[in-house]
């Protein structure tokens, strides 16, 4: 019968503490020890992680808190005027439902592409150091791939305006 053993896990906990679970044995047949460190493993993740998930459950309970009792409290009186549409104070001129050019969409679906590169870029430049060639290999590639995007958008004369 094959043996496994199974590499040691670091753990960092609250405080800075860092605990090193390390379980050697087979692989499905688990001792009472075992057991108990497995168990002290998900109790140390648990008081990690315990304090986002109350941060969570506040958050959602105050919006429902927040949007229950607008809808609640809040008055219902719609008449024409508060359901006509709103143009600065003025009466309206147009319609409102005006269809807008696709250069438009076209522009901002390139800029939401281009913004989210530098979302990328920046924690690229902080791990630089920390991930070496490959990182920087894989950063050339995204990079070329989105300024291959670039120059087939240019080509097609997205970005110009008429």
């Amino acid at each position: 019968m094959v043996v496994l053993k199974r590499p040691a896990r670091l753990l960092r906990g609250v405080g800075g503490v860092e605990k090193v679970a390390a379980s050697t044995g087979r692989w499905g047949s688990r001792g009472r020890e075992e057991g108990l460190e497995s168990r002290k493993e998900s109790d140390a993740v648990l008081e990690v992680y315990f304090p986002i998930l109350v941060l969570l459950a506040i958050a959602i309970g105050l919006a429902l808190f927040m949007g229950g009792g607008s809808y609640l409290v809040g008055p219902r009186r719609p008449y024409a005027v508060k359901r006509d549409q709103y143009e600065c104070g003025l009466e309206p001129f147009d319609r409102v439902r005006m269809p807008f050019d696709v250069r438009f969409y076209l522009f901002a679906i390139l800029f939401v592409v281009f913004d989210i590169e530098t979302a990328f870029l920046f924690p690229w430049a902080v791990a630089f150091r920390d991930i070496g060639f490959i990182g920087f290999v894989e950063m050339v590639l995204f990079l070329l791939v989105l300024v291959a995007g670039l120059v087939y958008a240019w080509k097609k004369g997205a970005l110009e305006w008429e």
